[in-house]
């Protein structure tokens, strides 16, 4: 992450139900420079949550902000999905409280997808609200956690039970971030980039069957056009549906198992890993009950396969999956519901009349 001028930078707008309420999501590289603007005149105070692993870039971004005045503060939170608890939230209100933080102040977050969903948590409560910047380090930040404004924390029965709709005063997501990310960590980050590719923007599995070495290359054109995509399909829906009462729905597509998955597997499992397989088994039910071609549902296969990502998962553990589906979000009282697909591009939410049809569906994904 550079403060060097960013000339080709795209700007993707997210839209709100007053202007006020948009935001820009900036993708680019070099784009530290912009971050005084996104926080606004009024903002004296910052506090920058980062994970242990980006110390050295979070002390980066204080420094630039403090040569332009401001007071800035950072507060150093466990990696991962274990920073994602309710201790961890309770430390940073700490921070703010004894720094006297007001609401006029401001929280940015320089990590991956669990340490925006902790930050902008932590910017939805105290005060009932300030203002938050995101600034993801991660593929899996960059087009999913960071943009929408959906924070949330884990509790020991599930995922992101316990979180609120607080939409970021704007995204930063500097492509140079990703030159030193781990191999792994960028084929997780794969798996939300395929999701939006199914469930609205098929050039991006076009782009990915053509040459899917060059979408995990972090220098290359195709990555950033992937990205770039994937991100206007979450702008898109979120800005039609901020609160997840509609058409937010679909970008839930491979997560019903795929956080279930995560929850058996006490989140050692990474994200987007876990979609994979649950958007596998997402293709499988369709197929199963008559509602996606076979064409489709094969296809999911040999893309995810192509990336590197699993497309199956134990056989011995449908009980607890089970379990976590029934704790699903998207439930209503006992009805279970997943997000399918009619055809490429046609998502639609299921209700389930009978788990059986889970069950025999999860026998093609089985190992």
């Amino acid at each position: 992450m550079t403060d060097a001028a960013a000339p080709d930078a795209t700007v993707i707008p997210v839209t709100g139900e007053t202007e006020a309420a948009g935001y820009d999501v900036v993708v680019g590289r070099g784009l530290l420079q912009r971050l005084p603007d996104l926080l606004g005149p009024q903002v004296r105070r910052v506090l920058i949550i980062h994970p242990r692993a980006l110390r050295s870039t979070g002390d980066l971004v204080k420094d630039d902000l403090e040569k332009t005045g401001l007071t800035a503060l950072t507060a150093e939170i466990p990696d991962a999905e274990e920073g994602k608890h309710i201790q961890v939230a309770a430390f940073c209100w700490q921070v703010l409280g004894q720094n006297d933080f007001t609401r006029s102040d401001a929280i940015v977050s320089v990590g991956g997808g669990a340490v925006s969903d902790t930050a902008g948590f932590v910017a939805a409560t105290w005060l009932r609200g300030v203002r938050v910047v995101h600034m993801p380090t991660t593929l899996l930040g960059m087009v999913d956690a960071a943009v929408g404004g959906k924070t949330g924390i884990n509790t020991a029965e599930g995922k992101n039970l316990v979180g609120a709709f607080h939409r970021p005063a704007g995204v930063l997501a500097d492509l140079d971030t990703l030159l030193t990310l781990p191999k792994n960590e960028l084929v997780s980050g794969m798996a939300e980039v395929a999701k939006c590719g199914f469930i609205a923007d098929p050039e991006i599995l076009n782009i990915i069957e053509r040459d899917p070495a060059q979408v995990l290359n972090p220098h290359s054109v195709a990555l950033r056009d992937v990205i770039e995509r994937a991100i206007r399909v979450k702008a898109e829906v979120v800005s039609e549906d901020l609160r997840e009462s509609g058409r937010r729905e679909i970008l839930n597509y491979g997560h019903t198992l795929g956080h279930a998955i995560e929850l058996a597997e006490r989140y050692q499992w990474r994200h987007g890993a876990a979609v994979s397989v649950g958007m596998m088994f997402a293709a499988e039910l369709a197929r199963s009950v008559g509602r996606l071609d076979d064409a489709t549902a094969d296809r999911h296969r040999s893309i995810l396969e192509s990336l590197g990502l699993p497309t199956s998962y134990r056989n011995d553990r449908w009980s607890a999956l089970l379990d976590g589906i029934k704790r699903d979000k998207k439930n209503r009282g006992d009805q279970l519901r997943f997000v399918l697909l009619d055809g490429l591009a046609q998502p639609f939410t299921y209700d389930v009349p009978d788990t059986s049809l889970l069950f025999a569906a999860y026998q093609e994904v089985a190992e």
